[in-house]
């Protein structure tokens, strides 16, 4: 069946079909209107689950480790301020092993309060061991939540799935939503293998991790982390051959025919398909999808046949004057010239007349730097 609906309410439809048993719900802009559906699902009787309203972010995630932790499938859902008041848990989270999903609705972090998309929220939590996927449009939203439980649930790692505020918060499209019985054999029913709570086995979870073996668990996470790359693909495949639609950890576009490469993640990405395919047929697009674990030797593979590459930030790292996702390429493209371009910030419009500045602005360019775009004169 296909509905037109908002990206909050694909991420609603996909935690229903995933027939999850716990959801923590507390309301920030734009998430809200995602717990919102989930609490409809809830009343009518759509969805059977503990639907636990509570008083903060914090109160959230230390609901969902405590559900997880019982053997629970969780979700919850968040964005900026909520999702910095997480942060001390998110380590508690991935460090209990616990494969909690969480829709994080991008949103830029104040002061100056603001409710707009940028990226800066769940970039300042990408060293938190939690998997981070971003999506580029509501279709992506709902499909990469339904894999999220598969992934989380086999590596044992909590994943965010990052979707633009208001762009797809509030925007509807089309999206295609599968039977309930398919996605259901799709993720299966949740067998947890470590953290649940039974008499006859009695165990101790996130006890005090004293030096003698801190640091062994600490690699722990970094090895499921690589681990997590194979599971992803292995999921993305199993999902296309369900489903129909092809996932990967980078997609690539139009880059048979480029001179000139971009590389963004999440909505922008649309923005630029569609410069691509009106103003300028020899520009390809890199768009990351799966951001932690990184996909370092899927970019290096790409750009093989590119001397430089143009890579926009919705974030930035203050005192280092780029994007992370510029910084991390900058460690694995050596040989390139990288172009970094701050873009959107506060929820600033990407326009078609800034991807054309871009573009131009990397044809030209002879070394690394970074370009703020659209900035006011």
């Amino acid at each position: 069946m296909k509905k037109v609906i908002t990206g909050t309410s694909a991420a609603a439809e996909a935690v229903r079909l995933c027939d999850v048993d716990v959801v923590a719900a507390y309301p920030i802009t734009p998430q809200t209107s995602c717990v919102e559906k989930i609490a409809e699902f809830v009343a009518n009787g759509e969805l059977d689950a503990e639907y636990i309203k509570v008083e903060s972010e914090h109160s959230a995630m230390a609901a969902c480790i405590g559900a997880s932790a019982t053997g629970a499938r969780t979700f919850t859902a968040t964005a900026s301020q909520g999702l910095a008041l997480m942060h001390e848990l998110l380590f508690i989270a991935s460090g209990m092993r616990l494969p909690i999903v969480m829709l994080n609705t991008n949103r830029a972090l104040s002061a100056p309060i603001n409710i707009w998309c940028d990226h800066q929220d769940s970039i300042s939590q990408r060293d938190t061991g939690w998997i981070q996927l971003y999506a580029e449009n509501n279709q992506e939203t709902l499909d990469l939540v339904i894999q999220a439980y598969k992934i989380a649930e086999t590596v044992l790692l909590p994943v965010m799935v990052n979707i633009d505020g208001f762009i797809l918060t509030h925007t509807v499209e089309p999206v295609e939503i599968p039977e309930e019985e398919k996605v259901r054999n799709f993720v299966g029913v949740y067998e947890p293998r470590h953290a649940y709570l039974d008499p006859d086995r009695p165990i101790t979870q996130g006890p005090v991790g004293v030096p003698e073996c801190y640091m062994e668990t600490r690699k722990q996470i970094e090895e499921a982390m690589e681990e997590a790359k194979k599971v992803i693909d292995k999921v993305n495949k199993e999902f296309e051959k369900e489903f129909g639609r092809k996932y990967s950890l980078i997609e690539t576009y139009n880059l048979e025919n480029a001179d000139t490469v971009l590389m963004a993640m999440g909505s922008v990405c649309g923005t630029i398909k569609h410069y691509i395919n009106n103003y300028d047929n020899k520009v390809g697009l890199i768009k990351v999808r799966t951001y932690r674990p990184f996909p370092k030797e899927e970019i290096r593979k790409v750009l093989e046949d590119f001397d430089k590459v143009g890579i926009l930030d919705k974030n930035i790292s203050f005192g280092m004057n780029m994007g992370a996702l510029a910084i991390d390429c900058s460690t694995i493209l050596k040989d390139k010239t990288i172009c970094n371009y701050i873009v959107g910030l506060g929820g600033r419009d990407i326009t078609i007349q800034n991807i054309k500045e871009i573009v131009e602005n990397l044809r030209r360019a002879k070394k690394d730097k970074t370009e703020w775009i659209g900035l006011n004169k």
